[in-house]
């Protein structure tokens, strides 16, 4: 009679999952972006680590970021990432204190020296990173620069002059800062390590005119001189490198006129085919714009607001226009983890910004989504892992003043790094965003999220669910039944789980990928 009773309960439990279980459906006849990748920079914390910290941490860390392998349980041993970006710096290390940028960490190396000559060792800690990305078969690597050598500088710094928004380079040298760049993709062509990708300015809405870090702004007008430069000396090289341009400070800034400056409207001033500015006929530009996802997430209904109304932005300037979302990181204030201040390694900031690439991708639908720094030794939400010196048991003492870390300290990964991997590791370049559908629209705050991707001419299948909510979900995907499921969660890290049957599981506050089909 027990053993019945018991048969029973179970019975109808499975039958209460079932009638609760949110239903899922994806129609792979509908398309959306084709995916360029997920990437994430080396910018400035790689130079140190790379050169001096010993090998197997060095190793450990490109493991996490780079491979796509799986352990003998059939987890994965990394995330994957399939674009890296390396940074082209402007030579504020040989500067030492002059430069002004106090903070060693922020300064970098410059290839060209100031009578022209060129010194390849330079930037070793960067190139081994690079190198270490091209082993382990990263996909694409980009190359990025924020400012010009200091040498061609207006005011012989890595940043501006107060009260100066143009390009802070020399009268007439913005030719020689164009040979200068593709000198350096043409020398790495020659070393067998091909750029598929050349940033050539960031973020110039800003004015970058404090000694924080190099950078530099620049006019729409400048940028646009800059461009034909690049694609003509590209072209000279007889490089395939494509541009890739924006890297917009916000969405906002090339969604629209938001100054009188002439820093804005990127995506009508580059792109829309009527504009005496138009750069989408030359031979090196790629057809799609980029631009950062800082200041436009919090409230919850700004960050879907702002991200529809990029999306019909973009539509109107170039219906064949993609879209980049290309730098991020914790900055803006909010109501769930605060700010950008005190690191995280735990599950609160990763299923914020799960929530951010999730709403990235489908409402704006980003062909690309980029992490900004790969590695932080700083206490702050800025990287993918993490370095102290472990002198306090599970964390250490860092940033910039523990001198001890441009040599040694600890590697830690992060479950924001595992969550990036739960979209990373899974959906690869050339992978096609489906319409997948749910019975209602999900609720920003605690929902459950969902997104759906093919290979094309394949049956394979990919979805990822982010489970917004203090509790377990269920789902059940029409059609679907045991897929492979790998979940990040409070206790997972990208681990493979078993499902059987139709119903998938979802844990509370949990980003879970569920795989269908064979992959070839």
């Amino acid at each position: 009679m027990r053993s019945s009773l018991i048969i029973l309960i179970v019975c109808c439990l499975n039958g209460f999952v079932q009638a609760r279980s949110i239903q899922v459906t994806a129609d792979p006849g509908v398309t959306y972006q084709t995916m360029d990748g997920f990437g994430a920079s080396d910018a400035w914390r790689c130079q140190f680590v790379g050169k001096n910290w010993p090998v197997e941490k060095r190793e450990k860390a490109a493991e996490w970021l780079f491979s796509t392998d799986f352990d003998a349980q059939g987890n994965p041993k990394g995330i994957g990432l399939s674009i890296w970006r390396f940074y082209i710096s402007a030579g504020t290390t040989e500067q030492g204190e002059s430069s002004d940028i106090g903070n060693e960490w922020r300064r970098g190396e410059s290839f060209q020296n100031a009578d022209g000559t060129y010194d390849w060792s330079k930037q070793a800690g960067q190139q081994w990173f690079l190198r270490a990305a091209k082993k382990h078969g990263v996909e694409r690597l980009l190359a990025f620069t924020i400012s010009a050598p200091v040498h061609m500088s207006q005011n012989k710094k890595g940043y501006a002059t107060k009260g100066d928004i143009h390009f802070n380079v020399k009268p007439g040298a913005l030719p020689r800062y164009s040979e200068f760049l593709a000198e350096v993709l043409a020398h790495f062509e020659k070393e067998g390590i091909h750029f598929d990708y050349l940033s050539p300015f960031n973020e110039p809405q800003w004015n970058w005119d404090g000694p924080g870090q190099e950078g530099t702004p620049a006019l729409n007008e400048e940028l646009y001189a800059f461009i034909k430069y690049l694609s003509r000396d590209l072209a000279l090289k007889k490089l395939s490198t494509q541009m890739v341009i924006g890297e917009a400070g916000t969405i906002g800034h090339i969604a629209k006129v938001m100054d009188d400056d002439s820093r804005d409207d990127q995506a009508n001033f580059f792109f829309n085919p009527e504009s005496p500015f138009y750069v989408g006929d030359l031979a090196h530009v790629e057809p799609t714009i980029l631009a950062h996802s800082y200041f436009s997430v919090w409230p919850l209904s700004k960050q879907v607001e702002y991200r529809q109304l990029l999306g019909r932005s973009l539509k109107a300037a170039n219906p064949d226009l993609g879209y980049w979302q290309s730098e991020y990181c914790i900055l803006q204030k909010n109501g769930e983890i605060g700010s950008g201040g005190g690191r995280d390694l735990g599950m609160a900031t990763a299923m914020y910004v799960a929530r951010i690439i999730h709403n990235d991708l489908t409402l704006c639908h980003a062909k690309s989504w980029q992490w900004w720094t790969a590695m932080s030794q700083c206490n702050f939400k800025d990287g993918l892992v993490y370095l102290d010196d472990g002198s306090q048991g599970d964390t250490g003492k860092m940033g910039s003043g523990t001198e001890s870390l441009k040599h040694d300290g600890i590697v830690r990964d992060s479950k924001l790094m595992w969550v990036l991997g739960n979209y990373s590791r899974f959906i690869r370049p050339g992978m096609v965003r489906i319409k997948c559908t749910l019975p209602t629209e999900p609720s920003q705050k605690d929902g459950v999220l969902m997104s759906a991707w093919k290979k094309p001419h394949t049956d394979h299948r990919v979805y990822v669910a982010v489970n917004l909510s203090t509790e377990d979900q269920a789902v059940a995907i029409r059609g679907v039944t045991n897929p492979t499921m790998y979940v990040t969660s409070s206790d997972s890290n990208l681990s493979r789980t078993k499902v059987t049957g139709k119903t998938i599981r979802l844990p509370a506050r949990s980003v879970v990928t569920l795989i269908t089909g064979q992959d070839n």
